[in-house]
């Protein structure tokens, strides 16, 4: 189902401050037929159209949050933990770029971003997009190809996502992500254009808990080694 139409049903719900048991059935019988990142666009959709009512206080923020609570009850028996599964993309075409956008527009809080260069301007705007409704950006990237002609890296920078270079004679070759910590993306794909338009790439993406805390652990050292 499309993310717009997700979030007209979450809207629409959220009008009388109940979830009845025609639209709790109907949320348990969707979450069913949903990925793991869908089903997180429902919950942080849930929570992110609830906060204005709960800020209010008094009778509405109690009837609002008996809402959050049954709406997160109808989707928790499918979602009580990350699917382990691991999936593999490949380019050139366009699945690699797609499910890279994916990933940033359905991340929760966090995205943790190691990666040579990114000169693709839909995934960069799809980074600035998630800086803007108060995601965690935080890249990691090659400073000498952040001068190369067409690089987003300064702009997202320029923009307040917060970057950080290695300002080393060596490269920062690396080509990952984390997404709130609990979802790896690795693999040989460059995030530029060229990489989906003409090169044979991929990615791996996976939820497997010791590769996210590996990869998790390594963001932080190079952040610690570049970013003093």
């Amino acid at each position: 189902m499309p993310i717009k139409e997700l979030r007209k049903m979450i809207s629409e719900s959220l009008e009388d401050f109940k979830l009845d048991q025609n639209e709790k059935y109907e949320f348990k019988e969707l979450s069913q037929t949903l990925d793991d990142e869908h089903l997180r666009f429902i919950k942080n959709t849930a929570f992110d159209l609830s906060r204005p009512h709960i800020e209010k206080g008094g009778s509405e923020a109690v009837r609002v949050l008996n809402w959050l609570e049954r709406m997160l009850k109808a989707i928790q028996p499918i979602n009580k933990t990350l699917s382990l599964k691991s999936a593999a993309y490949f380019s050139p075409g366009e699945a690699c770029r797609d499910k890279i956008i994916s990933l940033i527009n359905h991340a929760g809080k966090k995205i943790d971003i190691c990666v040579f260069t990114i000169s693709d301007n839909t995934i960069s705007q799809a980074i600035l997009k998630a800086h803007q409704r108060g995601i965690k950006v935080t890249i990691i990237s090659d400073n000498d190809k952040a001068n190369d002609k067409g690089s987003d890296v300064s702009d997202l920078s320029a923009s307040g996502v917060k970057v950080i270079f290695d300002h080393s004679p060596h490269h920062m070759h690396h080509k990952f992500a984390i997404f709130d910590e609990q979802q790896l993306l690795n693999g040989s794909f460059n995030w530029t254009r060229s990489a989906t338009t003409r090169n044979e790439e991929n990615i791996i993406v996976t939820s497997e808990p010791e590769l996210v805390n590996a990869f998790q652990q390594k963001f932080a050292e190079l952040k610690e080694k570049f970013g003093r």
